[in-house]
């Protein structure tokens, strides 16, 4: 075993063993080299080893400190945790949804029509639940084309077959600084390099996508982006618009929250030759009750079947036909209209709570800029040990060690009253001393 993988192996014991505790400082790489009679770079390589298992994180201008904890071995596809206030996972299921799906979902029991839906289905779905989710994609004067559309098994995989599709192995995808985990994690999978990009308070910069060097597509989230909050204005779509196609880039667009936002033209309609419009069943209805769906241009249809039938990740029948029957009978508008209600009554909380937060207000997340004296994973430690899970800026950064000083706030999940509760605590908490408090 390397030498440098000692050395992390027994900073590792330490920080399992409670001797190292979430958010210590690791000493700089030179004093650490020369306690331990070793080598500069060798230092270097241990405290990358430490970074790689998830046992620490680096903060530009701070220095290594010991993550909150562990990650599961696969942080992309995040799993609820133990918390007792989860604020980590945005997951809005209502009260009253269930009963409206199933009264939906009547007709698809009886043995003639279960029958059918029990048999394979394709990538391209059926004529009629292309036609349905066209319908439901539409925005404005945007309107998927129905004989393109694709459905998946879910959302992740949609992105993972967009991504297989126009990214090669050991090729370079943009996407923005800050992104979706799950796109960090597929990408480690897929063999392709994330190059983040620069955003400001109205997204991604276009100029700094020109300056970013050759790459083979670009990942983007314009409405409601994940962590932010934040939704691009229409200028800057369309400046984006015009970059993409001097680059002759590839776009995928994420449009997993944009029902939230259902007066929001899609970056697709700003780019539709070459723009492909990722969506799926996981926020409008619930995680365990999913459909993807991919609406490309014309011209990339067969590519993206393609990608979903060489990674296995077509949809279910029976998942698109009870998409397509939640959205026939009206179901579903219902339900997206109800969550647009919760999330307004939401941020009125959050609002009160804690003022200042950055997000759109149709948003289910905000985004938290930590006062100094916090750093994000110590503030995620001490609001652990009140039972409230948050989630840090370093979940979300392209780079390690690049990510702010800062925390994602998810508030579909929680009852209304229990979300006000875990507020209040998360305010007394900024307000204190890090050190009194972890050592409570």
């Amino acid at each position: 075993m390397d030498d440098y993988r000692v050395v992390a192996d027994a900073l590792a014991a330490d920080i399992e063993a409670g001797r190292l505790r979430p958010g210590d400082r690791l000493p700089p790489q030179r004093r650490f080299a020369r306690q331990r009679g070793i080598a500069g770079s060798t230092a270097a390589r241990v405290y990358g080893e430490l970074v790689r298992r998830g046992l620490a994180v680096g903060e530009v201008g701070r220095g290594t400190f010991v993550r909150a904890a562990k990650p599961p071995p696969e942080p992309a596809l995040a799993e609820p945790g133990g918390a007792r206030v989860d604020l980590e996972l945005n997951f809005a299921v209502l009260p009253e949804e269930s009963a409206r799906l199933a009264r939906a979902l009547e007709p698809l029991l009886r043995a003639d029509v279960l029958t059918a839906a029990l048999h394979p289905i394709g990538a391209a779905g059926t004529p009629p639940a292309r036609d349905a989710v066209a319908g439901l994609l539409a925005r404005g004067d945007w309107r998927p084309d129905p004989a393109t559309l694709l459905f998946t098994g879910s959302g992740r995989q949609a992105l993972a077959a967009s991504i297989a599709a126009f990214v090669p192995v050991g090729e370079r995808l943009a996407v923005e600084s800050l992104t979706y985990p799950v796109v960090k994690g597929l990408a480690a999978r897929l063999g392709v390099e994330l190059v983040p990009i620069e955003t400001d308070e109205s997204g991604l910069v276009p100029e700094a996508l020109a300056a970013a060097g050759p790459v083979r597509a670009l990942y983007v989230q314009p409405t409601l982006h994940n962590p932010l909050g934040t939704t691009m204005p229409p200028q800057r779509r369309a400046e984006l618009a015009a970059v993409v196609a001097r680059l002759d880039l590839p776009v995928i667009e994420d449009g997993i929250y944009t029902f939230l936002r259902n007066d929001v033209r899609p970056f697709a309609a700003y780019a539709p030759e070459r723009t492909v419009f990722v969506d799926s069943l996981s926020k409008r209805v619930a995680p365990g009750l999913t459909v993807g769906f991919l609406a490309p241009p014309p011209a990339w249809t067969a590519r993206l079947a393609s990608s979903v039938r060489s990674g296995a990740w077509a949809a279910s029948r029976f998942a698109v036909e009870a998409a397509t029957q939640w959205i026939v009978t009206g179901t579903l508008a219902e339900v997206e209209a109800a969550k647009r209600r919760d999330a307004a009554v939401r941020a009125a909380v959050v609002a009160a709570k804690l003022p200042g937060l950055r997000g759109d207000p149709a948003s289910y997340h905000r985004w938290w800029e930590l006062p100094d004296r916090w750093r994000a994973e110590t503030f995620v430690a001490a609001a652990a040990r009140r039972g409230i899970a948050l989630s840090p800026a370093a979940a979300f950064a392209v780079l390690p060690g690049h990510a702010p000083n800062a925390v994602r706030l998810a508030v579909s999940a929680p009852p209304v009253p229990t979300l006000a509760s875990a507020l209040d605590v998360l305010a007394e908490l900024a307000n204190g001393s890090p050190d009194d408090l972890l050592a409570d």
